[in-house]
């Protein structure tokens, strides 16, 4: 795989002035249908227990078009451990995604990512919860520096009061951040601040790049991007996660499937596990991505949910060949539905009823 990538091209802000950067994540939904990851707790114990499928992943994710390698610690941090009684597993799970994902960042030219996220414990008017958070963003951030990582993700943040604690984390290390909010059903933080107005405040104490991820799929974040990039004057991110959500129902917590019964679902909605039917194409995704980056949008990926034939769509809509372009989709020489001259004819003309 090596062979087939392009050599460094400088940091995360340098490759940010050449053009658009894409951040595969999603590894949570991924490695959970695969069968490594439990739905609900989403503790990623997969990296101690199956290292080589986290690695493969990555690979994966690289080949389909991922200029970063982001280190699976999403969850991996002191809260969500203490919850399923393992707290023990908290430096070795880090130390070990980092250096899977190092090992691959190496290999093939791509920026390697340190990662945090919503801690769960944060509550704006407990000051011992900040101490809390900081702590733990001070951990796991700690780790990443060790590892050597290019930057530092802090994501998936409904309060802006947390992520402006991971963003002052970030700042002492010297490193580049990018620092993601969620939007849930108003477009807002959850103290009730507009998100233009969230992600200017994070620009203003010195974040690289701001922006959305996860919790709402393409068609309900796209209208965000475009105020966010009037907003402020650093990249913007966008990374929904890849279902058809709604206005009606514009997070992908708040799908309801009109053709499942709600009683047999173990939530006794879609989320998390029974997403499947409203789960994008390929084709939705290289909408999005045409339309995130016309709106202004310049760090993007996808999140829970994405798979690699999503992350190869974005980066072809993007303008990017990645070595799994060579296997996209050409119906030309499909027994039935192909162009191709050499087919016989008699299948194509029956096409029609099948």
């Amino acid at each position: 795989m090596s062979e087939t990538q392009p050599a460094p091209r400088g940091g995360l802000l340098e490759r940010l002035a050449d053009g658009p950067v894409i951040c595969a994540e999603g590894y949570l939904f991924e490695l959970e249908r695969r069968g490594y990851l439990q739905a609900g707790a989403f503790v990623p114990e997969v990296v101690l227990e199956h290292p080589e499928r986290v690695t493969a992943l990555h690979e994966e994710f690289v080949h389909a078009g991922s200029d970063v390698v982001e280190a699976f610690t999403y969850y991996g941090h002191r809260e969500k451990l203490r919850v399923i009684g393992k707290e023990d597993l908290l430096e070795p799970l880090n130390r070990q995604a980092l250096e899977l994902a190092a090992r691959v960042a190496r290999t093939t030219g791509t920026l390697l990512a340190g990662n945090v996220c919503n801690t769960n414990v944060y509550d704006p008017a407990d000051g011992r919860s900040h101490a809390q958070v900081r702590s733990m963003f001070e951990e796991q951030i700690g780790w990443a520096v060790e590892s050597g990582v290019d930057f530092v993700i802090a994501e998936t943040l409904r309060y802006l009061g947390e992520a402006e604690i991971a963003l002052e984390v970030i700042k002492e290390t010297g490193l580049p951040s990018v620092i993601t909010l969620v939007a849930d059903h108003q477009d807002q933080s959850r103290e009730g601040i507009p998100m233009t107005q969230a992600c200017k405040r994070l620009v203003d104490a010195g974040a690289d790049v701001v922006g959305l991820n996860c919790n709402r799929g393409p068609e309900t974040m796209l209208p965000l991007i475009g105020p966010l990039v009037d907003t402020v004057d650093v990249p913007v991110a966008a990374l929904p996660v890849p279902y058809r959500t709604t206005a009606e129902q514009p997070t992908f917590q708040s799908l309801r499937d009109p053709h499942a019964d709600a009683a047999r679902l173990p939530n006794g909605v879609p989320f998390p596990s029974a997403l499947d039917p409203f789960t994008c194409n390929r084709y939705e995704i290289t909408e999005f991505a045409s339309k995130a980056y016309a709106a202004g949008a310049r760090y993007l990926g996808l999140c829970c949910g994405a798979a690699p034939h999503h992350v190869r769509a974005m980066a072809e809509a993007l303008g990017h060949i990645p070595p799994a372009s060579r296997y996209s989709t050409d119906m030309s020489k499909h027994a039935y539905f192909g162009t191709d001259e050499s087919l016989l004819r008699k299948n194509q003309e029956y096409a029609a009823h099948l």
